[in-house]
């Protein structure tokens, strides 16, 4: 692609006009206040990162971009001014139909990333974008727009993944959804992994592994190196993505301001976890309407496909109240497990915390929409094991926070929410189960199912311990972590049905999927049915 293809040329602007106003409003685009360089040459991997969308709109999607030439330097290779870059919405791939064009003065304070947040574009539908700088053209990205409010789009098909740990195998996973008819991508949480990995997990190495040291500059470059992953740099160009956060983004098994790993106090783990997202915002298609500001972000949020389904997007870590019991007999694993730990009974625990709770309980009695889906981190069903002295419950989970728990399945129950499923990732395992209004309680009614997609690489419980928790609660239908994978789901009016695509562990760069289960949901009956095969 030369450069020249790239500006427009007055006549063919011309031309455009009059195309351009049927379909779109001019864009609003806000530049940051850094001065630009005045003129510069950009180096060959200008846009080493790729390109992505995502938080598809009836008029709009966000389109994002970082400049980095020099992606494993802190720096990025880029100079410590801001340089112009422009961008281009396109009806077409080729570019003929140009509907918005812009500019944007990138921010060394802000990674040199681009996030311009679209408006005005035509519902229900396809488009292309790409960007420019210094005579370097961007890949060229392909995403959409939701359907109008007030439309019936027929269906609904997105891919559920989460849980990419770079070093425990390749993203073949994101090769295979890249390579799929989708509408979106929803990523749940654990986007990236610091830490330490045993010789016998480790597929492959980080550029750098974030360990000791969470400074800005490493998580930058931890972040660059999984972008330099070209299947995750496909599925990022080409479908737009929902995404949220869960633990590893930060420091893993964070609770809102609370970090047990290294015992900080929490002004500076409050430091820490402003750093990481900053980061993270840095690196993904996020609106700026929704970026972190210090340590605290405004994350949750939810989105609509027409008539046909509403989906809130939570946060499960902002705000979440810290571990109840953390050594001794009631906390074995390594405080992974807990074991008779009656402060998680407390009323005041909260995984959401209150404001999102009541949002949450507020938006979901209001829904009109077909279809409610309910996507947030976690397995929201219970998933502890039995044991004759009382059961040992996941720390990390639900299981921790029954009132809370208790609570969102009141929001559903009273007054009844018809066709909810939750949606959730962070144990590494595919999970299909039946959600009673009092969970774990057979004699209770089924009010909504749960879909829980498996890693995209990351390494799972022995399948010796996932049947045990399986065998320890009947509400669970399905469940393997020997596999990794990720869903994909295809809504109606009428039903949901999931796939879940699953490959050995650990995943290779050849790998191959299969379906490892297909499940369907009917409307207006709460509860999953397998399919045969």
């Amino acid at each position: 692609m030369q450069r020249r293809d790239f500006l427009t040329g007055a006549s063919q602007l011309a031309a455009l006009m009059a195309w351009q106003n049927l379909f779109a409003k001019p864009a609003r685009t806000k530049a940051t206040p850094a001065p630009a360089v005045a003129s510069w040459t950009a180096p060959l991997d200008t846009f080493s990162l790729g390109v992505a969308s995502g938080e598809p709109m009836p008029d709009g999607f966000v389109i994002w971009t970082r400049l980095a030439p020099k992606p494993l330097q802190a720096d990025g290779g880029m100079p410590a001014q801001g340089v112009l870059v422009q961008w281009q919405v396109a009806a077409d791939a080729r570019f003929t139909q140009v509907v918005q064009q812009g500019e944007w003065v990138t921010d060394p304070a802000r990674g040199h990333s681009v996030h311009v947040q679209l408006e005005g574009l035509a519902p229900g539908r396809p488009y292309h974008y790409r960007f420019a700088t210094g005579g370097q053209d961007s890949p060229v990205g392909h995403s959409r727009t939701a359907p109008a409010l007030d439309a019936d789009p027929g269906t609904l098909r997105f891919a559920l993944a989460s849980c990419q740990h770079f070093e425990q195998g390749y993203f073949t996973a994101h090769r295979e959804m890249a390579a799929t008819e989708l509408d979106f991508v929803l990523f749940m949480g654990d986007y990236i992994y610091g830490g330490p990995v045993h010789w016998r997990q480790q597929q492959r190495r980080h550029a750098v592994r974030v360990e000791e040291e969470y400074s800005l500059d490493l998580y930058r470059i931890h972040h660059a190196s999984y972008k330099l992953d070209a299947d995750l740099r496909a599925c990022h160009a080409a479908h737009p993505w929902l995404m949220t956060w869960d633990d590893h983004e930060v420091r893993n098994d964070y609770d809102g301001d609370h970090d047990s790993e290294d015992g900080l106090s929490v002004q500076d783990f409050l430091k820490r976890r402003a750093t990481a997202y900053q980061a993270y915002f840095e690196h993904l298609p996020i609106s700026p309407k929704r970026a972190p500001v210090g340590p605290d972000a405004a994350f949750y949020t939810q989105y609509q496909w027409g008539k046909l389904a509403q989906l809130w997007l939570l946060d499960t870590r902002q705000w979440r109240a810290a571990q109840a019991c953390e050594a001794g007999i009631h906390a074995p694993w390594h405080g992974r497990l807990l074991w008779q730990c009656t402060p998680t009974e407390a009323q005041e625990r909260s995984m959401l915390g209150q404001t999102q709770e009541r949002w949450l309980a507020d938006t979901l009695a209001s829904s009109t929409s077909a279809w409610r889906l309910i996507a947030q981190t976690t397995q929201l069903s219970p998933s502890g094991f039995g044991t004759p002295l009382g059961p040992l419950q996941y720390a990390d989970g639900w299981d921790a926070f029954p009132a809370a728990r208790e609570r969102l399945m009141a929001a559903i129950a009273q007054p009844r929410v018809p066709d909810v499923v939750v949606l959730g990732g962070d144990v590494h395992r595919h999970v299909a189960a039946n959600l009673r209004q009092r969970p774990g309680d057979a004699s209770s009614p089924i009010i909504a199912s749960e879909i829980v997609g498996s890693s995209v690489t990351s390494r799972g419980l022995s399948e010796v311990l996932n049947q045990w928790m399986r065998r320890s609660n009947p509400d669970i239908l399905h469940s393997r972590s020997d596999q990794r994978g990720f869903a994909v789901i295809d809504i109606n009016a009428k039903r949901l049905r999931c796939d879940f695509r699953a490959t050995a562990h650990p995943v290779r760069p050849d790998a191959s999927f299969h379906t490892q289960a297909s499940f369907v949901i009917d409307r207006g009956v709460p509860g999953l049915r397998k399919l045969p095969g």
